[in-house]
């Protein structure tokens, strides 16, 4: 029997909150992202490739890791609202020191979402280069 490849593609997560509505927004508008949506009982916040990050109200909120490939304008933006937000951004995962780093020839910094996920914005992918 011959199966055919198929096509894949992230298509949606769902981010666990305890105020989905701030939740989103802060993604959407730290990525200068358009503002969430709703959908059933969820806040969205789409991506440009057409995924999305499904915020849902929980009372249980697991800090998760998302990371985002950003061209270096995008980088720039991110960066500063968050400077303007007061929010701290760090080289490294575990937040030891701040600042972003040069990973692959490009930039990546870490920053925490209001319900603390481990949030990151990378201008090269993983292993694409550089040291």
């Amino acid at each position: 029997m011959h199966h055919r490849l198929m096509a894949v593609a992230f298509n949606h997560t769902i981010v666990a909150t305890r105020d989905q509505e701030a939740g989103a927004r802060f993604l959407a508008e730290v990525l200068g992202l358009p503002a969430p949506t709703r959908f059933g009982p969820f806040s969205v916040v789409a991506l440009p490739d057409g995924a999305s990050l499904d915020y849902m109200d929980s009372d249980e909120v697991h800090p998760q890791h998302y990371a985002f490939l950003v061209s270096e304008a995008v980088f720039d933006a991110v960066t500063e609202r968050l400077r303007d937000r007061g929010v701290p951004i760090y080289a490294d995962p575990w937040h030891g020191t701040p600042g972003h780093n040069t990973n692959d020839g490009g930039r990546g910094a870490y920053f925490d979402s209001p319900e603390g996920h481990n949030l990151e914005v990378i201008t090269r992918p993983y292993g694409s280069g550089g040291a």
